[in-house]
């Protein structure tokens, strides 16, 4: 029965590299290459901003004891994705940015979004580091926890 299979699947892997033609590099030249869009998903999602700006407000605020705001958040992107399965029981998106600070400093910005999350597991936990605004190490040296 296996060698059946074995040979069946054989053959249609023959079938199938038989149909496919191949290409020379006269005809992958011509084929004109579109430009790509980068989805940032989850990274980019305007609330995931928000709540990044405002808490930083909080923060600046009553542990730095600094007058400093992220002013814009730019250049999006995704560093590292886990998803949920049997094992895992919270997805875990590891994204990355750059801040533009009140002061005109741009600092990278790492933050992580864990779901679910919450009572019942609803809802979403979002951790955030500003480079070299972390005195305390709290996620490592250089936010190195959530890169």
């Amino acid at each position: 029965m296996i060698c059946k299979l074995a040979a069946m699947l054989l053959t249609s892997l023959s079938l199938a590299a038989g149909a496919v033609t191949s290409a020379t590099a006269a005809d992958l030249a011509a084929v004109p290459v579109a430009p790509q869009a980068y989805n940032v998903g989850i990274c980019g999602n305007p609330s995931v901003l928000g709540f990044i700006t405002r808490r930083f407000d909080y923060k600046a605020a009553n542990y730095l004891h600094a007058n400093l705001a992220i002013a814009e958040i730019r250049e999006m992107g995704q560093n590292r994705f886990e998803p949920r399965d049997y094992t895992h029981l919270v997805e875990r998106e590891y994204c990355y940015a750059t801040a533009v600070m009140s002061d005109g400093v741009r600092r990278p910005l790492w933050y992580l979004i864990e779901r679910p999350w919450g009572f019942a597991g609803v809802g979403r936990s979002i951790e955030f580091c500003v480079g070299g605004l972390d005195p305390w190490y709290v996620y490592g040296a250089h936010c190195s926890s959530l890169r």
